[in-house]
């Protein structure tokens, strides 16, 4: 076959030269020996074959742009009398092209991800010959991918894609016209399970999905793949649209890998991420009222459709990405993370992992319900340690290469941190110092200035909202999150405006509770007399960063802008003087039902004004004086000390500090106790108009209501701290620890039976064996992830040793009955022999094959 081969392409050269010098455009048609000839001899491996095959598809391009028709230029006068020879062709010289760019990649590497414009570039050519064969307008489209389908096309893509990605230079983006090989791809993939294609279904295991989906940050490199060409097959039900089925699948594929290696954690991250950017929010009801009571979300997030998957494929999406899969899935990929921090570690890789593994929690943090996701990896992850060490040694070690690579895929809200400081109680933030240790946080808190270690925030707060923003300085509006929309650096800068206002005003909040830092390290040091003349106005860049950060602003600065709005809404509603209307008559027993019947019914308006009134006695006698503005303010003295004394029944007073909050009866002692409330709030906005001081003490968690924020479990203390202590204690004993175990604490709780006792051989031998074992063994021991749930320092219960005399023979594996906290341990001859019956029993995951 070699030597016929050889023959045949000896001919050829003869006939159209080494280098196709003979060749005219006629030479493609049926009766032409050129490629008659070319397809049987052609090697892709041979450097000479190569090299003709080039020149064939240059020409090729050539007389396609001369002619205008590539049918006829094949077909010569008549194509349906030639279509099996011309179709034969076609698809075998449109798979030479392709081969022969995979055969010889690595020689190639440097030119794998050319442009059309690139037209001296070799694989430029066969790719553009390609693109023209493939033609959807062309009657031999069809056959072509079909051809090209079960010669696993896709297959040779993604290892022609993976070599362009190795061997691209470090920190090199694609940017401009598109690449010739997306090019390619664009006109193929529509042929996949769409009608009326006629191209037969291929093994799954070749298919687009599984050989280009898994393709590692496959749109950083082929953007236009994903928006201009769908990659699956047209719904048949709006229920079941075909991109959550693969997502449904591919999860639950993924839960039975026992291990992930590295290389597939990307490919599983990068194609769930994909799909579930496609995916609508599974419905949450902490998500929904989160929704419901954002008045930003209208500004921020565009509108999801209207429609919903099936409830059973909902279900397998949201099981599918459950603890297991979720710790799996990103203790691998920031494993490459926690390398770099004690040897020689691969930067390029790193950022991709780093990559890959936020994009596929911002995306799931988008769909899924947001609780469930982050309760698992605020508590079972170090995600957040992990990052922050990763920002602090590439600004130590000045390692930002890979960075133009990450932040194309980095979610533009990370809300982690927002999440963990939302459910971490004081013990864990103040005492354990998680998530960040608070010599991190103090750093971190100074107005967003700087990192720990002088590691610099991405953009300082500050600069991003008033030094250099990017939004419009007369709306202060945040940008959509379509990306299609506006810059992607423009846009994560200006949610990491938001994100970072919120973060930083969380960390306000525990610093209130218990100052780890200066309430100044909050406050920017540069606000001057200009930002406070335009934050008084609205519709400004000053007064979006008031209403947005006032943490970045000192009191006193706050306080000055305050009274000169004041001053001036003053001055533009109009002063009417102390007689302009008749006064109030107020009985002082009554002041609190007297000012609501009179004063309630005033417009918005009719409250600014100046308001006068006389305090009168049981027989309705008028007190005489003039008020000159001294009797109103000794009436709201009086009315507010009536409204908020406990013996009224509108507050109650029964926190530590003897702080005020709504008393939740009050409904039962005042029919109208609601608008009561109302009207106090009209009362409290009237005094702070007039400039009247009135000292109300308002539980913290009332004012957090009040400045409309979410109460959480560090906030009960301000309540009840005797309800919180008993929670946090129900939660080191529900939950268990993650700390090592106090063995010798469970030694001294410990009893024996069976001929075992204190001082016994074994016995000793066993509490050695167990002290040497590692945390993860220790805990396997006492059957649980997270150390001794039944908590032995605080319960100490009878956890009870038998020796097992059913059994003589010390080859067997100790036993266990988990109910009674028992174990049956054979009496091994020496600590070696323990050890290994200990430690086959824990690792069989069998709870000791219980008995």
């Amino acid at each position: 076959m070699a030597i016929e081969r050889s023959k045949v392409r000896h001919d050829f050269c003869k006939t159209y030269g080494n280098n196709c010098q003979n060749v005219h455009r006629h030479c493609f048609e049926p009766d032409s020996s050129f490629l008659r000839q070319f397809l049987v001899f052609f090697n892709a491996q041979n450097a000479a074959d190569f090299i003709i095959l080039v020149e064939t598809c240059r020409l090729l391009h050539k007389f396609a742009l001369t002619t205008g028709d590539i049918v006829s230029l094949f077909s010569g006068v008549d194509y349906s009398s030639e279509r099996n020879l011309v179709d034969f062709r076609v698809k075998k010289l449109a798979f030479a092209c392709i081969e022969a760019i995979h055969q010889n990649r690595n020689r190639l590497s440097d030119q794998l991800l050319v442009t059309p414009e690139e037209a001296n570039i070799s694989t430029a050519i066969l790719m553009e010959a390609m693109s023209l064969l493939l033609d959807p307008k062309l009657p031999w489209a069809c056959k072509i991918v079909s051809y090209l389908q079960r010669r696993n096309i896709f297959k040779l893509f993604r290892e022609i894609v993976i070599t362009a990605k190795e061997q691209r230079p470090r920190g090199q983006t694609l940017t401009g016209s598109i690449v010739s090989l997306e090019r390619v791809l664009i006109l193929i993939v529509p042929h996949v399970g769409r009608e009326p294609c006629c191209c037969p279904a291929v093994d799954s295991r070749w298919s687009f999905s599984s050989m280009i989906l898994t393709v590692p940050l496959i749109w950083q490199l082929f953007p236009r793949l994903k928006l201009d060409t769908c990659v699956l097959p047209i719904d048949t039900s709006t229920e079941f649209p075909s991109y959550a089925c693969l997502l449904g699948n591919t999860l639950e594929t993924a839960n039975v890998v026992p291990e992930f290696s590295l290389d597939m954690a990307i490919d599983i991250a990068s194609v769930a991420t994909f799909l579930m950017e496609k995916l609508p929010p599974v419905k949450s009801s902490e998500r929904e009222s989160r929704q419901r009571s954002s008045d930003e979300d209208d500004m921020l997030i565009d509108d999801v459709p209207e429609f919903g998957l099936n409830r059973n494929l909902e279900q397998q999406i949201t099981i599918a990405i459950d603890s297991r899969f979720l710790l799996q899935i990103t203790e691998v990929l920031f494993h490459q993370v926690s390398l770099g921090t004690t040897q020689a570690y691969d930067e390029d890789k790193e950022a991709l992992a780093i990559g890959t593994a936020s994009s596929f929690l911002y995306a799931a943090f988008n769909i899924l319900p947001l609780e469930r996701i982050m309760t698992i990896l605020a508590y079972r992850t170090e995600l957040v340690a992990v990052l922050w060490n990763y920002m602090k040694r590439c600004h130590e070690n000045q390692k930002w290469s890979s960075m133009p690579k990450l932040l194309a895929c980095l979610p533009e809200d990370p809300p982690g941190w927002l999440h963990m400081l939302m459910i971490l109680d004081n013990e864990e933030f103040y005492e354990r110092e998680k998530p960040l240790s608070l010599q991190d946080i103090r750093h971190y808190s100074q107005a967003g200035f700087v990192f720990s270690y002088g590691c610099v925030v991405a953009v300082a707060l500050w600069r991003l909202l008033w030094v250099n923003p990017l939004t419009q300085p007369n709306t202060g509006k945040y940008l959509s999150n379509d990306l299609s929309k506006k810059n992607r650096v423009d846009l994560i800068q200006n949610r990491v405006g938001l994100v970072v206002s919120e973060l930083l005003s969380h960390l306000q909040d525990w610093n209130n509770r218990l100052q780890f830092t200066s309430s100044s390290d909050f406050q920017a040091d540069t606000v001057n007399e200009l930002f406070i003349s335009l934050a008084i106005m609205k519709a400004t860049r000053a007064n979006y960063i008031l209403m947005q950060a006032p943490f970045l602003i000192p009191f006193t600065s706050r306080v000055k802008i305050f009274t000169t709005q004041l001053a001036t809404a003053r001055q533009s509603h109009g002063y009417q003087g102390i007689f302009a209307r008749k006064p109030f008559r107020i009985r002082r027993d009554h002041i609190l039902e007297d000012a609501y019947n009179q004063m309630n019914a005033l417009s918005e308006d009719e409250f600014r004004e100046s308001i006068r009134v006389t305090f009168v006695n049981e027989l309705g006698v008028a007190v005489t004086g003039i008020d000159g503005g001294g009797i109103f303010k000794d009436f709201m003295e009086k009315i507010t000390q009536a409204a908020f004394d406990v013996q009224y029944g509108l507050f109650k007073v029964e926190t530590v500090d003897h702080m005020l909050y709504p008393n939740p009866g009050s409904g039962m002692i005042h029919e109208q106790h609601l608008q009561f409330f109302h009207f106090l709030g009209r009362l409290l906005a009237k005094a702070m108009f007039e400039g009247i001081l009135i000292d109300i003490p308002f539980a913290t968690f009332f004012l957090s209501k009040l400045k409309q924020k979410y109460n959480y479990l560090n906030d009960l203390p301000s309540l009840d701290p005797e309800l919180y202590r008993h929670l946090i204690f129900l939660k080191v004993l529900i939950s268990g620890s993650v700390e090592s175990l106090d063995i010798d604490d469970l030694r001294s709780n410990s009893s024996y039976t069976g001929g075992y006792h204190i001082g016994h051989s074994v016995i000793d031998m066993f509490w050695e064996v167990i002290k040497s074992f590692s945390t993860e063994n220790q805990k396997k021991l006492l059957n649980c992830s997270r150390g001794p749930l039944l908590g032995f320092k605080y319960l100490k219960p009878s956890f009870c040793i038998l020796r097992d005399a059913g059994n003589d023979s010390v080859d067997g594996l100790p036993t266990s009955i988990a109910c009674l906290n028992l174990l049956k341990l054979l009496p091994y001859q020496s600590k070696e022999l323990l050890e290994t019956k200990l430690m086959y029993a824990i690792s069989a995951d069998a709870g000791f094959d219980m008995s």
